[in-house]
């Protein structure tokens, strides 16, 4: 935005298409017989089709000059920018690509080195020159990016689109609102987060509050002072390790949330003595056995996703029923060294809440806790019923990022 080749002068309506021009005539010219429109034509007069096949032309031989030229032309005949228009540029990017078909066009690309060779690739070749050209789609995709980030920035000023253009760190990504690539990132920074937890939960532990008096020890250590008791030791207790249950909605509205909370708690559960996890919708499942079975902690939420018996009647949450039925199946295992953690934005669809199973909950476990993905001020709007839960709890807070997750996970041990 701010260092781009292309000063101030740029214009959003007079692109400087002459390379691309001659290079159009330059293919007329050479694959003319008879049906063309011979050496003469602008870019402007380009059927959607002859862009295409420029496009093709362009990534078949890796043509950096031509894509570049290319992303302008597309811009400037898909995008339908507007000056002034209050519109961010992934508008944009989606109206441009939309008309580009690019996934269809990988597919041609691999027929048409096909065809090039005279025969089939072998798999090796295959994987090859499929991954060259999806680097090559990658790299064109950025030049339409920066082609319409250089037109908006012509258009409001540099200042403007920093602040709109500016991504959030992973950690600050929200859960329920994270696109295909941001959940991606999530993905690649849990694992660090887990590891950096972990090691600040033992710490913990080690450093912990001291235990009492040791009045042997004491007498033992005060025979260096004379005999006076100068420095008190303690008896250092080892702390026993919480028994964790999680139970967490896994509907639609916060699948995402559900999903990176069993994956972090499936990765520091070496911190606690005993984890059980649970899922629901409108029924429940224990899903414990499918996280021990494999250490594809990806494949375990893909099976608990596919596998879990969570559907009881219409695939619609109902807490008040899920909840009923975990305290009959599951309420004898819950004990004095449990730790429950409730996950879920209590959007009951008006069903009848059963309140009265997460107090009898709490009295019987160590701990209850609620993470709700939910902004605050959504709380108790609607069919939220979370204030009607959060009274029998130790606590309800806002979980929306990993950064709000690893803040409670290190309260929890």
């Amino acid at each position: 935005m701010y260092f781009s080749l292309r000063g101030p002068e740029y214009k959003l309506v007079e692109g400087d298409e002459s390379e691309l021009d001659e290079l159009w005539r330059e293919m007329q010219e050479q694959a003319r017989q008879g049906e063309g429109r011979g050496g003469a034509g602008s870019m402007d007069s380009l059927t959607p089709e002859e862009i295409a096949h420029l496009l093709m032309q362009a990534l078949l031989n890796g043509d950096q000059a031509l894509m570049r030229a290319m992303a302008r032309q597309a811009v400037q005949r898909f995008a339908g920018m507007e000056p002034g228009r209050p519109v961010g540029g992934t508008y944009y990017l989606y109206r441009t690509l939309r008309n580009l078909d690019l996934d269809g066009m990988l597919e041609k690309l691999m027929e048409a080195t096909r065809e090039q060779v005279g025969g089939e690739l072998t798999s090796l070749e295959e994987r090859l020159e499929r991954e060259e050209y999806q680097d090559r789609i990658e790299k064109f995709k950025a030049e339409i990016e920066a082609e319409i980030r250089r037109r908006l920035v012509a258009d409001r000023g540099a200042e403007a689109m920093a602040k709109t253009l500016r991504k959030p760190l992973p950690e600050d990504v929200e859960f329920m609102h994270a696109s295909r690539d941001e959940m991606q990132s999530l993905k690649k920074a849990l694992y660090p987060l887990t590891r950096k937890l972990a090691a600040r939960l033992a710490r913990k532990r080690r450093h912990g509050r001291k235990g009492p008096l040791d009045f042997r020890n004491t007498v033992r250590h005060s025979l260096s002072y004379g005999g006076v008791p100068a420095e008190p030791k303690f008896k250092y207790p080892r702390p026993a390790k919480p028994e964790l249950m999680v139970v967490a909605d896994i509907s639609g509205s916060v699948a995402a949330f559900a999903r990176f909370t069993l994956m972090l708690v499936y990765a520091i559960q070496n911190q606690f003595s005993k984890v059980r996890s649970f899922v629901f919708i409108d029924g429940i499942d224990e899903v414990t056995d499918y996280f021990r079975a494999t250490e594809d902690i990806t494949e375990a939420i893909h099976r608990v996703n596919t596998e879990a018996d969570v559907v009881w009647v219409d695939g619609h949450s109902d807490y008040g029923h899920a909840f009923e039925v975990f305290w009959e199946r599951y309420g004898k295992d819950v004990g004095p060294k449990s730790t429950v953690l409730l996950l879920g934005d209590a959007r009951n669809n008006y069903h009848a809440s059963q309140a009265w199973v997460v107090k009898e909950i709490a009295q019987k476990a160590r701990h209850v806790y609620w993470l709700n993905p939910e902004p605050r001020s959504y709380w108790n709007t609607g069919d939220s019923i979370v204030g009607e839960y959060g009274v029998h709890t130790d606590g309800v807070y806002e979980c929306r990022n990993l950064r709000q997750l690893e803040g409670f996970v290190e309260k929890l041990a």
